[in-house]
């Protein structure tokens, strides 16, 4: 697997986002950019055209499923996996229907996040080559 070189955490609590960052820092990700909030985060997006994006459901100024949406609007191809403390059918059905490659709860032990992202990033190397 070639782990992606550039990520965004899109995420308002900063101990979630340095958390993530240390994972994906442990599976080779080079560069992460962060942003506190939905319209900061497609900002960042835009600057940035990170390869993953990690994406936060529940934020102030826009939430997640917004700012998949503006995000997947910028790039139809984007990589997004949603992060979330609570997991209800109706949000995981509106991530999905989004064009989230995925659906992480916050609680997740690290090594099965650490397998369950290198699995998802192995599998969009396979549909890319």
């Amino acid at each position: 697997m070639i782990p992606p070189s550039k990520a965004l955490i899109i995420d308002d609590e900063n101990h979630i986002r340095k958390y993530i960052s240390l994972v994906l820092r442990s599976i080779g990700v080079t560069t992460i950019c962060e942003a506190t909030n939905g319209a900061k985060g497609v900002e960042a997006y835009a600057r940035e055209q990170p390869d993953l994006v990690l994406l936060d459901v529940n934020m102030p100024v826009m939430d997640g499923i917004e700012t998949l949406r503006h995000i997947r609007g910028l790039n139809a191809q984007a990589c997004v996996i949603m992060l979330t403390s609570l997991s209800t059918r109706h949000t995981i059905e509106a991530a999905a229907d989004g064009g989230a490659v995925h659906y992480i709860r916050k609680d997740t032990q690290r090594d099965e996040l650490v397998a369950l992202l290198t699995d998802l990033l192995a599998e969009k190397n396979q549909i890319i080559n």
